[in-house]
């Protein structure tokens, strides 16, 4: 689960995450590892469902199995393609793999290196600030990360603040910046109401871990 002190700052200060917190409980962690395989789910992931991207990331698994840059680049276009890749996404796909091997791409750098290490991501074609954003608060666990341009997170601001309707990304980032310096908490329990809170299960196809560093299930 997130910081404890963030998450009771949170529903002290805010209405919202108080009603949040009493009708689901904490938010799961939602922990990923500095990987090769963790930057392919997040590209994976853009502009589609989780479940979308599960299942082209499962068909790649069957492929390859477990992921690594140099058999990844083994792979054709169109097996890729076949996986359920855009030609977008596989291009995007590949420069990351070429990067990280050649070292002009370290995530234990990116992490360490704060600003620079966000220079460092944004420099990859296809890695833009959701995807940073993404990489910080699940990967660096840093504590005060908004993913700008998340639908989901404005859908879900809507609904808790009886919004009348979903506000632009402007506004709902204006709104947000009041909950720093705890935005990574508040956007794990925005993102928990909308997936459905109680009744959300974490897939554990997902490729995300448990605070022991297990997959979780």
């Amino acid at each position: 689960m997130p910081p404890p002190d963030d998450l009771r700052s949170l529903t002290e200060r805010f209405d919202i995450f108080a009603a949040l917190a009493e009708r689901n409980g904490a938010p799961p962690s939602w922990r990923r590892t500095a990987t090769f395989a963790t930057l392919v789910r997040f590209v994976l992931e853009q502009q589609v469902s989780l479940a979308s991207a599960v299942a082209t990331y499962a068909r790649l698994e069957s492929l390859i199995g477990a992921l690594s840059p140099e058999p990844f680049l083994e792979l054709t276009d169109q097996e890729l393609l076949s996986a359920g890749f855009s030609r977008q996404k596989t291009r995007y796909t590949r420069e990351i793999a070429a990067r990280m091997l050649d070292g002009s791409l370290d995530l234990d750098r990116v992490i360490a290196t704060g600003e620079e290490g966000r220079r460092e991501l944004l420099s990859v074609t296809g890695i833009g600030p959701w995807t940073v954003a993404c990489f910080e608060l699940f990967v660096a666990g840093r504590p005060d990360v908004w993913p700008t341009g998340d639908r989901a997170l404005y859908v879900s601001m809507a609904r808790s603040l009886a919004l009348d309707r979903v506000p632009d990304k402007a506004e709902g980032d204006r709104i947000a910046r009041q909950w720093s310096p705890y935005r990574s908490t508040a956007a794990k329990m925005l993102w928990h109401d909308y997936l459905g809170g109680t009744s959300y299960t974490v897939d554990a196809r997902a490729g995300f871990i448990d605070n022991s560093g297990m997959v979780s299930s």
